[in-house]
């Protein structure tokens, strides 16, 4: 258990005994005229003084006391109190020894025992498109494949005849049915409007949009790119098309924002990320308006969460233009480091997706009728050959860009870490710029080994594990999800991780595609108990209170290169935090997930407080 108030620290990494400082406290409120001290005891003193005085430093603005903080420093500690000057930690310590510091302008906050957090991070969102997601109208929480039907229907009414249909990451993972809804069932329900049910890069498409999108009988994919048309017992196509959305030639009806509208949003959302605790995030796939949208945010002084961005690209084509793609962003003005704005780091695809029934196995995935698989050599698919993964991982190291690719199934997890485990043993050492994976969801004892001993991070979501848990073990039973996601061994082997969401779509903690409420997350690492289960996924691979807690701080901290800066409360760190309603290390277990934030404070000011 972590040390308890009554032996706190003032440094992050030296332990501070209350009672060292009572002589300090005596003296400097001691009447004395004439008293001879000698110079050996006025150094000691002097040692313990506190550093304002010695070095005639403005008091904190705050002092936040009488509450249980948990540092999450490298020692773990928790602390009863801490200050703030400006947007940075002052002190951590007991409330005596820091209220002892307090000027006369010092706000005195009394946490009255309230549990106190670094604040939050969330190591993947895509939080502009979530933000505009549902601009034109709000969208349900689908269920069912009677639900998605019924949706169809309701907009089939509005929309006009001919005009697309369109309904984006509804994962056949969290229905209960577990399967796409079919061609003859969309075309059922809207037949005079082209319908494109899209999980991402698949989809199931109705009769109209097969047409309209010349996807017929004598269809073939010749682009050279990586794809699958489903075909009947007859050839004809069933509507599923995997890894081939860019052949749905779709148009969306959908009013879109104005660029004030899109400020207006993105705000709304960083601030329903605060109402979580959320004070930083990681946005997996930038380009310049991406760029452009929140540093105008951060001029307007109007930026409530601190963001580090990837540079997307695509890794295809002649070499030089992907370098040329690369370049662009290391030459970036936002690569420069920037606390609120910073591009760091470069993503690109590798394979599908485990919602999707295309992630890349070492092991057919089988046949299935959730994914509407029929093929029982089926793989998945992998868009990126070893070599060309090797030179573009490379050029983006050498080019001081951390490099993560999105690599969901244990093949694609492999070939990734052998990429990097590639350049470390061959051109240079690669731990120091943390190469990352993506997902990394289907791993092996072997990929975890080696990102041990390269030092490769990861991004993972552990709230997959909740909502898609059960459709997993239906389709590849307990031992093919032995490492899934698997937290207590990536821990004990000493590879670093961090906890995100994957927000996709629309605002709202838990109703939100993904949900990016981070106590859900953290309740999973705990529990690993999937959704519409009674039974924990592999339940050796729980995490417990403290590493949970890292998970979503200075582990995130550490993957997203900024350590130094956030992920504790330790002096000369960013004034990042929130306050909770409860004790994350000692509540029971259940309650983890209900925990509501109090307030959340970002570079020392209130950016959310619960009404």
């Amino acid at each position: 258990m972590p040390n308890c108030g009554c032996s706190c620290s003032l440094s992050p990494s030296v332990p501070y005994a209350s009672d060292d400082a009572a002589p300090a406290r005596r003296i400097s409120g001691r009447r004395t005229t004439r008293l001879v001290i000698p110079l050996a005891l006025l150094l000691l003193v002097g040692l313990h003084l506190p550093q304002r005085l010695l070095a005639a430093e403005p008091a904190p603005d705050f002092i936040f006391h009488s509450g249980k903080v948990a540092t999450v420093d490298p020692e773990f500690r928790l602390v009863e109190a801490f200050s703030v000057r400006g947007s940075r930690i002052v002190a951590t310590g007991s409330s005596r020894e820091l209220l002892a510091q307090a000027g006369p302008e010092t706000k005195r906050v009394d946490l009255a025992g309230k549990f106190v957090v670094p604040g939050l991070i969330d190591s993947h969102t895509h939080s502009t498109g979530a933000a505009v997601y549902e601009f034109d109208h709000p969208l349900p929480d689908f269920q069912t494949v009677g639900e998605v039907l019924d949706y169809v229907r309701a907009r089939a009414k509005v929309v006009p005849e001919g005009e697309w249909i369109l309904l984006s990451q509804v994962f056949v993972t969290r229905l209960r049915d577990q399967r796409f809804p079919n061609r003859k069932e969309l075309d059922e329900a809207a037949p005079k409007h082209p319908v494109a049910f899209r999980t991402g890069p698949d989809a199931s498409l109705n009769s109209l949009a097969l047409k309209l999108s010349g996807i017929t009988r004598e269809f073939q994919i010749t682009d050279g790119l990586p794809g699958r048309i489903e075909r009947d017992e007859a050839g004809e196509p069933t509507g599923i098309v995997r890894s081939a959305g860019r052949f749905i030639k779709s148009k969306s009806s959908a009013k879109s924002p104005t660029g004030d509208e899109q400020r207006n949003r993105l705000r709304e959302l960083l601030h329903d990320y605060n109402a979580v605790g959320i004070t930083s995030i990681a946005e997996r796939g930038a380009g310049n308006s991406t760029i452009r949208l929140y540093s105008e945010l951060r001029d307007r002084n109007e930026l409530t969460c601190r963001v580090f961005l990837n540079w997307s690209i695509d890794p295809h084509g002649e070499l030089s233009k992907v370098k040329e793609q690369i370049s662009a962003g290391a030459n970036h003005p936002a690569h420069a480091y920037n606390e609120w704005v910073w591009l760091r780091g470069v993503k690109l695809f590798l394979d599908g997706g485990m919602l999707t029934g295309s992630a890349w196995m070492r092991e057919p995935w089988g046949v299935s009728q959730i994914y509407s698989i029929d093929d029982p050599a089926y793989r998945g698919t992998v868009f990126v050959e070893p070599e060309r993964l090797y030179e573009v991982a490379k050029f983006c190291l050498e080019n001081d860009l951390q490099v993560t690719a999105h690599a969901v199934g244990d093949a694609a997890v492999e070939r990734l870490v052998d990429t990097y485990a590639r350049i470390a043993e061959n051109d240079f050492p690669v731990r120091n710029q943390r190469p990352c994976v993506t997902h990394c969801n289907f791993m092996s004892a072997a990929a975890i080994d080696k990102m041990a001993k390269y030092g490769i991070v990861a991004d993972l979501q552990p709230v997959w594990l909740f909502l898609d848990g059960a459709t997993l073990v239906k389709q590849f039973g307990d031992e093919r999800t032995r490492y899934f996601q698997p937290y207590r061994t990536l821990a004990e082997k000493g590879v670093i991780v961090g906890g995100g969401s994957d927000h996709m779509q629309k605002i709202g903690g838990l109703r939100s595609v993904n949900p990016y409420n981070p106590f859900l997350g953290m309740w999973t690492t705990l529990k690993r108990l999937p959704r519409w289960t009674e039974s924990p996924l592999h339940p050796e691979e729980t995490l417990d209170r403290a590493a949970m807690l890292k998970l979503y701080t200075i582990q995130n901290a550490f993957v997203l290169l900024d350590e130094k800066n956030r992920g504790s409360l330790e002096p000369g760190k960013l004034a990042d935090f929130a306050i909770l309603d409860r004790n994350l290390l000692d509540c029971p277990i259940d309650d983890v997930r209900e925990t509501q934030v109090l307030e959340t404070w970002v570079g020392g000011k209130q950016v959310f407080l619960r009404p």
